[in-house]
């Protein structure tokens, strides 16, 4: 059979997770419909997802559709669990985007829209809710079209638009317009179909222009638009099947190199790790020795594999299908994953970054990263120990909480995308580990940019330099979201390479934290010197580590060495910039512009309109949640506010600092204090 991987995304709220429900009730998976109110949903299974009536976490559920079997992803739709979508989107082969026919496109809804079309993920849209009261259809389409796709085409007429009848009834050959329709939007990326309906219209069959619209939706060029209610169930079979004509299924070479990527990661009832895999060619079982990350190597002790509602255990796991994998004890999300003996580019990358042709120290993110930091604390002393060893399992399910750890003030910091994180974060703590926790007052996550070149260099043996090292770099500005780059000006045999790779390792460590404390995620470091003193031993043959040198002197040197090189540099401190949208009472206009400009918010010229206008703009991030706080006072409690991430800005007024915890070489004589006791 053939398989295809479909992601269900949306805004929250616009029905997503109920319309996953009555897709699995369609195809025979489910008896009974669950509900988001009740908590009693299929792919919502944490206690405070029922609680709340959110999802949190990513679930997979499998089903058939005639020969495609579907491995259904349902995605978090709340901003502040934007990343597992973020690692969700790495294993699809299509999605259908959810909007409310209510509520119509929000700002989330545009976020992933942008992100499905810049990574050509091919996407049907599914506008719910023609049965609330409200909901509109040809309007609606045309705000979409507006603001998410300008390729959309309706796949049916829709009647008793805000009643429990509503409906929804497919076009067909039968429906003329819906034929010019297709050719009309078919033919901005195929001149061949123009040219043969001005030549011959009656050359262009339905089947043949149908078969033109799969073509163009596989390759993510047009967005067919459903319509319906997972309530009432209207539309949905017409979506199953535009799901099984129009999205991307494909066999899967089961006999290829092994090759898949583990976009999730859980632990089970006895603590094991389990990670979730796509495959995306090859075959795996249980017993197989797997390479992942560089050299690490493990055995699957066990496998199971999604199909027909639930999980099965299973010897095997093959190309196309996605399930879960015992004995990768070492296993972190966003790991490839191959057979051992393959030859893999995780090992080989090596090989490239010694002859300088750079490495990036981080993933390529379809998304922002988190704005916001907090303190996490235990409320008992007793449990400082366990709440490491928590959190820890915690990053491995979600590695953009990014645990930082201030060893000087004994601090763990962690990072969030909005409040709501923090009682996910505290739930998860007390519920599964017992462990009550307080939270700090969260704060903004700036940057740093580079605002020209710098560089530095210190001699081994020459004062002031107390390590038996020389080292020499040099700092570039780098394009934004290119990441971290190190390259060589040195030769490679000018000193052993475990000595380079100190240098290459601790620079991506320096510059987590820039000359104001923050990180400098892009720019380009070269190291231009280098230099160490041979392996000397006394007459009896023992080492002499005062007299030769180790990866430690260039550990512990590398970090001064980059700071005067930033300092010649210079750098400039950005801030997080929301792109905002504000409806309000047009009467309570001007109080929310003048709150907006206390809030150092940059508003576009309103939409001003007799009952209610629009405000547009940009606002820093440190204000949204204070923006929230106060709108229901300023606007009678009908302000409607819709932020999300738009770019990073340079601060104005008084630069931010963040404390340091890696004893400060900016300050030489601190530095040293604390590395060798002694300056």
């Amino acid at each position: 059979m053939r398989t295809l991987n479909l992601g269900i995304l949306a805004h929250v709220d616009a029905g997503k997770t109920s319309l996953t429900e009555r897709l699995l009730y369609a195809v025979g998976v489910i008896d009974e419909i669950g509900s988001v109110d009740d908590g009693s949903t299929q792919t919502d299974s944490l206690a405070l997802e029922r609680q709340r009536g959110i999802t949190i976490k990513s679930a997979v559920v499998s089903f058939a559709i005639d020969d495609v079997t579907v491995n259904l992803i349902d995605t978090p739709g709340h901003p502040d669990f934007i990343a597992e979508v973020e690692r969700a989107l790495g294993v699809l082969d299509g999605a259908v985007l959810v909007i409310s026919a209510v509520e119509g496109v929000q700002a989330q809804t545009r976020v992933l829209m942008r992100t499905l079309q810049r990574l050509k993920i091919p996407t049907l849209i599914f506008v719910n809710k023609l049965d609330r009261s409200g909901a509109r259809s040809a309007e609606l389409v045309k705000t979409i079209t507006d603001k998410l796709a300008s390729e959309l085409i309706a796949m049916g007429s829709t009647s008793e638009l805000g009643t429990p009848a509503a409906g929804f009834t497919p076009y067909g050959r039968d429906d003329p317009g819906f034929g010019f329709a297709m050719i009309d939007l078919l033919s901005e990326h195929d001149e061949q179909l123009l040219a043969t309906y001005v030549e011959n219209e009656k050359a262009l069959s339905y089947d043949a222009l149908r078969s033109r619209l799969a073509g163009q939706t596989k390759r993510a060029l047009v967005h067919p638009v459903y319509f319906g209610s997972a309530i009432t169930g209207a539309g949905t079979d017409a979506l199953i099947a535009g799901i099984r004509e129009l999205l991307p299924a494909t066999e899967g070479d089961a006999d290829g190199p092994v090759e898949g990527s583990v976009f999730k990661v859980e632990r089970g009832p006895a603590g094991e790790k389990i990670a979730f895999v796509r495959m995306f060619s090859g075959t795996i079982r249980v017993r197989d020795r797997l390479r992942y990350r560089g050299d690490q190597e493990a055995k699957v002790t066990a496998i199971s594999v999604f199909g027909d509602g639930s999980t099965r255990s299973r010897d095997e796991l093959s190309a196309g299908q996605i399930g879960k994998l015992w004995g990768l004890a070492g296993i972190q999300i966003g790991d490839t994953i191959g057979a051992v003996g393959n030859q893999s580019e995780s090992a080989t990358g090596a090989v490239g970054n010694q002859a300088g042709n750079g490495s990036s120290d981080r993933e390529s993110g379809h998304f922002a990263p988190p704005t916001l930091e907090t303190v996490i604390a235990p409320v008992r002393a007793s449990d400082k120990g366990n709440l490491q060893v928590a959190l820890s399992q915690l990053a491995e399910q979600d590695p953009l909480i990014n645990l930082r750890q201030d060893d000087i003030r004994q601090e763990t910091f962690v990072s969030l995308y909005g409040e709501v994180q923090k009682e996910v974060i505290h739930t998860t703590l007390a519920g599964e580990f017992g462990i009550d926790v307080t939270f700090r007052e969260s704060t903004t996550i700036c940057i740093e940019r580079l605002d020209g070149v710098g560089s530095a260099v210190e001699f081994n043996k020459v004062d002031p330099n107390p390590f038996l090292a020389t080292i020499g770099l040099r700092v570039e500005p780098a394009p934004e979201n290119s990441g971290v780059t190190f390259r060589l000006e040195v030769e490679l045999g000018s000193m052993p390479y475990a000595f380079i790779k100190a240098v290459e390792e601790t620079v991506h460590e320096s510059l987590r934290q820039g000359v104001y404390g923050w990180q400098i995620p892009d720019c380009t470091v070269v190291m231009t010197h280098s230099g160490y003193s041979a392996r000397q031993s006394h007459a009896h043959a023992v080492f002499d580590k005062s007299m030769s040198s180790t990866a430690g002197d260039f550990r512990q040197l590398t970090p001064l060495v980059m700071m005067d090189a930033l300092r010649e540099a210079g750098t400039t401190v950005f801030e997080p910039m929301h792109r905002f949208q504000l409806e309000v009472p047009t009467d309570t206009t001007r109080a929310v512009l003048a709150a907006l400009s206390r809030l150092r918010a940059i508003p576009q010229v309103p939409a001003l309109a007799a009952t209610t206008s629009v405000l547009e703009g940009e606002i820093p991030a440190a204000a949204v949640y204070k923006l929230e706080q106060q709108l229901p006072a300023l606007t009678r409690g009908e302000g409607v506010l819709e932020s999300a991430f738009d770019r990073y800005h340079p601060v104005t007024g008084p630069i931010p600092t963040r404390a340091r915890t890696d004893h400060n070489p900016l300050n030489r004589r601190e530095y040293l204090l604390h590395v060798l006791r002694r300056v």
